[in-house]
């Protein structure tokens, strides 16, 4: 992992009230190049803690802060950050081209441009047979690559994706697996992702997070998350029965 490059982003004491739940005193880096993974259950905050960190709320307390500015300062289209929601929202009525150049297009980028960024980067996802069809027509791993072409045509130094490979087939969830990790070496960029799959959390994070009832209970590097002192609740979570003594 290369750390030397520094801090992208630090949460720094972040609460975050919507409605009843409370997500309460969060504290975490990101580092430059990073694979970082929070796992919980489902209704533990996964999804808020995301949105928070894009920058979708206003923090109740503490700060985001994003290349050292607090991310509510930063204007939206100059944050960099790419955001891949569970069920990719992407646009029914347009093509699987059309979806990919919908950022560059309202960037005004010129259209000469957007066609060969487009092309460059269906050729990285291998799907440029499909970018004439309707998000309608496709499986969910081309969908799901549509979607990371979209948000990645917009060069994000950030990729935060929600529960990405929850909805997918175990042979296209391998080929995606490997694909975030070429995403790391192709885009330069971080990534923060949600689960609640430990194994995959393992296989691809650096370090891994474990958020519990809206309260981040510890960090551990992603080998140490079995081995790691955690308090009872985090077993519990993780299904480790603590060693009783040794009958006789």
């Amino acid at each position: 992992m290369n750390h030397n490059t520094g801090c992208l982003l630090e949460i720094q004491d972040l609460s975050v009230r919507r409605g009843n739940f409370l997500l309460e005193h969060i504290n975490f880096s990101l580092y430059q190049n990073e694979i970082f993974s929070i796992i919980g259950k489902t209704g533990s905050g996964k999804t808020l803690l995301l949105e928070a960190v894009a920058g979708f709320y206003q923090p109740d307390h503490g700060k985001v802060l994003y290349g050292g500015t607090p991310m509510c300062e930063i204007p939206v289209f100059r944050r960099h950050i790419g955001y891949l929601y569970q069920d990719y929202s992407l646009f029914p009525h347009m093509t699987a081209f059309s979806n990919i150049a919908y950022g560059p297009k309202i960037q005004g980028v010129p259209k000469a441009e957007i066609q060969a960024r487009v092309k460059e980067i269906a050729a990285k996802f291998e799907i440029e047979h499909i970018l004439d069809q309707y998000p309608g027509t496709l499986s969910g791993g081309e969908q799901q690559r549509v979607a990371l072409a979209r948000a990645l045509i917009m060069r994000p130094s950030l990729l935060l994706l929600d529960e990405p490979f929850s909805a997918l087939d175990p042979v296209t969830k391998r080929n995606m697996y490997d694909m975030i990790q070429k995403i790391r070496e192709d885009f330069c960029c971080s990534l923060i992702f949600v689960t609640h799959d430990f194994a995959e959390a393992e296989r691809l994070a650096d370090r891994i997070g474990v958020l519990i009832d809206g309260r981040l209970c510890g960090i551990v590097k992603s080998n140490e998350l079995y081995s790691a002192k955690w308090g009872q609740e985090v077993l519990d979570f993780l299904g480790i029965t603590k060693k009783t003594e040794e009958l006789p």
